[in-house]
């Protein structure tokens, strides 16, 4: 009985070692496949980079959208918004106004 009780525990523990050597064998094809292929760590650094620098424009964006918004809100509702606009895009002079150019003499 002792002896049977002993061949179990051998076989137990054979059977963890194996178990174990399985795993790490594992762990290790996976981090092989991670760090070494071109669809691994690389790719997920540059993704990343890309994932950031799109932030980036979003934001900018964001704020050149909300200056537009603005403008267009301005010459909506208002007459000097769009009377500035007229003048400086235009040259619209009105009926009361006095136009002088200045020419450099060369």
């Amino acid at each position: 009985m002792i002896l049977a009780q002993g061949v179990a525990e051998q076989e137990q523990s054979w059977s963890m070692s194996i178990l174990i050597v399985a795993l790490a064998a594992l762990l290790l094809c996976t981090l092989a496949v991670l760090l070494l292929s071109p669809d691994g760590l690389r790719r997920t650094q540059r993704l990343q980079a890309e994932v950031s620098l799109t932030q980036h424009e979003l934001v900018s964006l964001k704020a050149r959208n909300q200056a537009l918004s603005g403008e267009v809100n301005n010459l909506k509702h208002g007459l000097e918004a769009a009377e500035e606009r007229a003048r400086s895009d235009l040259g619209l002079i009105a009926p009361n106004e006095s136009f002088y150019q200045i020419v450099n003499a060369r």
